[in-house]
């Protein structure tokens, strides 16, 4: 038995063999744990390794951005994340790399988004390269790699008790409704494949979340709903169908912009 431990660890065959075996168990173990810890471990590595390799890239698209845009390149926005104790959900700051310049008509106000988005800013949302900085989102536990995508909070107004389950999770980068139709499927249904994600959240789902999602990328599909310049409100959807009023709708926005005032 001795001769044998020796030449486990000192021939090729026996080193392969405790190799594969760690991987395996190590595999197992991520399989078995993934909700609990694996996932968000994976999500640190992942994106510190990640932010690591491209950062001289990032730099370089902000230097870009900054000269296209005229100003500041990045794009930040406060979305509602995972609920707290309280049951109150997170609210943090999502950082993008902008896309629209912030230029304005002679009333002061913003042009629409159409003459605001630029080819550049069109590159970025069709490559989703606009996503990267996204990552500092992710390594600080704001967003997962894979999960419910974090709408607007005036959007979380409008949703059902039971949609709002969808932040019973950390939101995601990419997730299960971004590889089946992303913006060219209805907000309900959007909802539905929330709720099925966060009930069987599982390792092996995620990486086919996340090898589905690369193909998207790569095809540059489903990225805005088709006629539209970016994707419609979920308000304004609700009460362009008919299902909220204009009282209620108007009651909702107010609520919405409470939460934004105290943040």
């Amino acid at each position: 038995m001795k001769e044998f431990l020796q030449k486990l660890v000192t021939e090729w065959w026996g080193i392969t063999a405790i190799v594969v075996l760690a991987l395996a168990l190590w595999l197992l173990l991520s399989a078995l744990f993934y909700r609990q810890f694996f996932k968000r471990f994976y999500d640190i590595v992942i994106s510190g390794t990640v932010l690591l390799i491209i950062s001289p890239i990032l730099l370089l698209f902000i230097l870009i951005g900054w000269i296209k845009m005229k100003g500041n390149p990045f794009f930040v926005q406060l979305r509602p994340g995972k609920k707290r104790r309280n049951g109150k959900e997170r609210i943090f700051k999502l950082i993008k790399f902008r896309t629209m310049t912030n230029e304005r008509g002679a009333d002061g106000e913003l042009l629409p988004d159409e003459q605001r988005l630029i080819k550049y800013g069109q590159w970025l949302r069709s490559t989703s390269v606009d996503e990267l900085p996204s990552l500092i989102n992710i390594f600080l536990g704001h967003l997962s790699i894979v999960g419910p995508r974090p709408q607007l909070v005036r959007d979380m107004t409008f949703m059902t008790k039971e949609q709002r389950e969808r932040h019973n999770v950390r939101p995601g980068l990419t997730g299960l409704a971004q590889v089946n139709g992303r913006n060219n499927i209805t907000w309900e249904r959007k909802f539905e494949y929330d709720l099925e994600y966060i009930g069987g959240i599982s390792l092996f789902g995620d990486i086919k979340i996340i090898l589905k999602t690369v193909g998207k990328v790569l095809k540059k599909s489903d990225t805005v709903r088709e006629g539209t310049v970016s994707d419609i409100d979920l308000g304004d959807y609700l009460l362009q169908e008919g299902k909220v009023t204009k009282e209620e709708y108007d009651l909702r926005q107010e609520t919405a912009k409470e939460i934004l005032r105290s943040k």
